[in-house]
């Protein structure tokens, strides 16, 4: 070799080997690294060639690289935790992942084996070219005798010496996770723009697993993949939604394939593949450039009113470049353009503050790629008020009503009108019109608050005068020239208790005295009479009860509470007192309720005699408890009056005299003078009004009897006849006389 002149070549890999000239042999130079030379490319092997000078000669050497047990399998991680079911059925698998082994051949991973258990026994299956390994459940767990398992998983090579590297599996058995994620595909597809930024979805995995609350929880994981992809891609563990990690380039790479694992919260899982396609897209977006624009128009602006002017560019090349362009809402405004790429936005239908007050115009650019882009711009656009809204009520007529004797300035009601405008358009103001009540104003009843429309009584309401008051509000905004709304308000007076009962019958003055005979044969029943009262109240206020003030068990008479008729209760008995007083409670039905008093004398008695003599003590006992005062007055008037009198009595009885016995000379009757003394009612209330005398003539035969009236000084005649068998009622004036408060009521049936 030395007289050849031989010598190496080197090549791509001749700096490994050296040619030893002496021996004519072939060295290693340097140690060789099949795995960082060939990965796992087999068989393994690098070229060079060898040149001899004399005889010149080109010899080609292939050195083939055998691969020795040099490296040991490893598991990515020296310990793993798995959950699992104790319902989880023999014949379960549960994945552990993959250990490494850069040897190949015999020398590389060959073979899984688990730690001597009752429970697992390991197997490895093999996807993509990757031996993983699992584990397989023989027996059911019992999680009350086992609640944890630790086991030891080691993969050996085939190498010799034999190789080998371990993993920790912590084994935690839950209860009842029966059911194994599945995923809904085996292969999910995934297609993504170049360019595409950081964030950008993909696709989202889904497995189902049937189990409930935390049995069910799928978490979702990469598997098997390596570090570059796991940098590119990120995988959201509880949605499965695949993310953009990092920038992509379509030139680069322009399909990527990786798996994933699902599992649930036993440790039971499954795996499919995720296959992403990169395209080439459109990645400049249309820029939109306002030029003009108008935030602020008024409502009442005509049409083709302009808003805005704007242009649009994109700077990509052809259809990529090509922009259209639309707004939103179409319905009110329109673009317009005349020149490439300018456009106008203007109105195209009429505007209503009321309606819409403000609009957000949304401008969107989109160009002609594929996928096209687009890029929006969304312009806000306010009305200005103009005042075209009246105020409004909710009603044409309100109703309200007030009590009776209301106290003035007191609040009856609040008019509250609204107005579609705004600001000043929108400020409303009240007014009360101009009108008469019973020829006077309302303002002298009726006042309004020209900001808050608080309506207020400016005087007290009587019901019994007027039930209700009816008034006429204008509701006047703020605006130029101002728009009003009329309103109509009725008050209702409502009534109160406040007038007592009124007696009409019996009447009574300050002095009078009313009475009321009753002869002692009246039977049970008998009518002695009946008060008569009213109420102006209204309503239950005017509902009159009667009632009899102090009465005793003995009782004679009742009033009837509705009626108010007095009758007797019993018959009368020679016990019971001639004149009886009577007093008549009249009540009404208000809260609280108001009375009135009727006081009547009844006389119990069978003959007028009795009757007048019953009264006139009555009426002396009365008049001597008058005022010491009257008296003496009275006493110095009658002094006075009697020195007169007596000169026209002694005149009158001897005239007197004279006519008794021209009329006893013509009537063959004996004549019985009678005095009954002269009842006046000095009032003009009662029944007679005033001072009456009469003569009651009487026969035996009393279809004969006459009734004479005289004014002879008082005095009245009483002509007797001696055979007397009845005594006959003389009628004077009404049926029922003598009503007056201290007149003595004339007999109603024989005395």
């Amino acid at each position: 070799m030395r007289a050849g002149r031989a010598r190496i070549v080197h090549g791509e890999n001749g700096e490994y080997t050296e040619l030893n000239t002496d021996k004519g042999t072939l060295v290693v130079k340097e140690r060789i690294d099949r795995e960082q030379l060939c990965a796992e490319i087999t068989p393994c092997s690098f070229t060079f060639e060898i040149i001899l000078d004399n005889p010149m000669e080109l010899h080609h050497i292939t050195v083939e690289i055998l691969d020795v047990n040099d490296h040991a399998p490893t598991f990515p991680k020296d310990k793993i935790t798995l959950e699992i079911s104790e319902s989880a059925t023999p014949g379960a698998r549960f994945l552990l992942g993959s250990a490494d082994d850069p040897d190949v051949g015999v020398n590389a991973l060959q073979n899984y084996l688990l730690s001597t258990n009752d429970f697992f026994i390991t197997q490895q299956a093999r996807q993509s070219g990757i031996k993983y390994a699992e584990i397989v459940l023989q027996k059911p767990l019992d999680r009350e005798q086992h609640p944890r398992l630790a086991l030891t998983v080691t993969a050996v090579d085939g190498g010799n010496p034999q190789r080998s590297g371990n993993m920790n599996i912590e084994v935690t058995v839950l209860d009842a996770n029966d059911n194994a994620p599945i995923f809904n595909q085996t292969v999910y597809k995934g297609i993504i723009a170049e360019n595409s930024p950081k964030g950008t979805y993909i696709t989202t995995v889904n497995a189902s697993d049937a189990d409930s609350e935390t049995y069910g929880l799928v978490s979702y994981s990469l598997a098997n993949v390596k570090s570059n992809i796991g940098a590119i891609f990120k995988l959201n563990e509880k949605t499965g939604v695949v993310t953009l990690n990092s920038m992509i380039d379509y030139e680069k790479t322009k399909k990527i394939e990786f798996d994933i694992e699902a599992k649930d919260q036993g440790g039971l899982g499954d795996s499919a593949k995720i296959i992403v396609d990169v395209t080439d897209v459109n990645d400049n977006e249309p820029a939109i450039s306002v030029m003009s624009f108008s935030s602020t128009v008024n409502e009442d602006s005509p049409l083709d009113t302009t808003i805005a002017i704007f242009s649009v560019k994109d700077i990509d090349a052809g259809d990529n470049g090509h922009v259209t362009c639309t707004i939103n809402p179409r319905t009110t405004f329109k673009l317009q353009s005349s020149l490439r790429n300018y456009y106008t936005i203007v109105t195209d239908e009429y505007l209503d503050r009321e309606s819409v007050a403000e609009y957000n115009i949304t401008i969107t650019a989109t160009d002609s790629g594929s996928p096209a882009l687009a890029s929006k711009t969304t312009l806000n656009l306010k009305l200005s008020d103009v005042n075209d809204n009246p105020p409004r009520f909710l009603q044409s007529v309100y109703t309200t009503n007030v009590i009776e004797n209301n106290s003035p300035s007191l609040s009856i009601f609040t008019l509250s009108a609204h107005d579609a405008d705004s600001n000043q358009n929108a400020r409303i103001s009240y007014f009360l019109e101009d009108t008469t009540i019973v020829g006077s104003p309302v303002a002298s009843y009726i006042s309004v608050n020209a900001d808050s429309g608080v309506v207020y009584a400016v005087r007290s309401f009587d019901y019994e005068q007027r039930k209700n008051v009816r008034i006429s509000v204008r509701a006047q905004d703020g605006g130029s020239p101002p728009l009003s709304t009329n309103v109509t308000l009725d008050i209702i007076i409502q009534d109160q208790n406040d007038n007592a009962p009124q007696v009409l019958y019996p009447v009574q003055t300050g002095g009078s005295l009313v009475a009321e005979i009753v002869p002692r044969s009246a039977d049970v029943g008998y009518l002695v009479t009946k008060v008569v009262a009213v109420d102006v109240d209204s309503g239950q206020n005017a509902w009159l009860s009667y009632k009899l003030q102090k009465a005793t068990d003995r009782a004679l008479f009742e009033v009837g509470p509705q009626n108010g008729e007095i009758r007797t209760v019993r018959q009368v008995t020679d016990k019971d007192a001639v004149k009886q007083k009577l007093t008549v409670i009249v009540e009404d039905n208000g809260q609280p309720s108001r009375s009135a008093v009727v006081n009547i004398n009844v006389a119990v008695a069978d003959s007028f005699p009795e009757v007048l003599s019953e009264f006139t003590d009555f009426t002396r006992e009365k008049d001597y408890n008058n005022n010491l005062t009257f008296y003496l007055v009275l006493a110095l008037a009658t002094v006075s009056f009697l020195f007169i009198t007596c000169l026209v009595v002694i005149t009158a009885v001897k005239i007197y005299r004279w006519r008794q016995s021209r009329i006893c000379y013509q009537s063959s009757l004996p004549v019985i003078p009678y005095y009954p003394p002269g009842y006046a009612d000095t009032g003009v209330t009662g029944t007679l009004p005033h001072m009456y005398n009469y003569d009651v003539c009487m026969t035996t035969d009393s279809r004969k009897s006459t009734c004479k009236y005289s004014t002879l000084s008082g005095q009245n005649v009483l002509v007797v006849d001696p055979s007397f068998t009845e005594t006959v009622q003389c009628k004077l004036g009404e049926e029922e006389f003598l009503d007056g408060p201290e007149s003595p009521k004339a007999v109603r049936g024989p005395f």
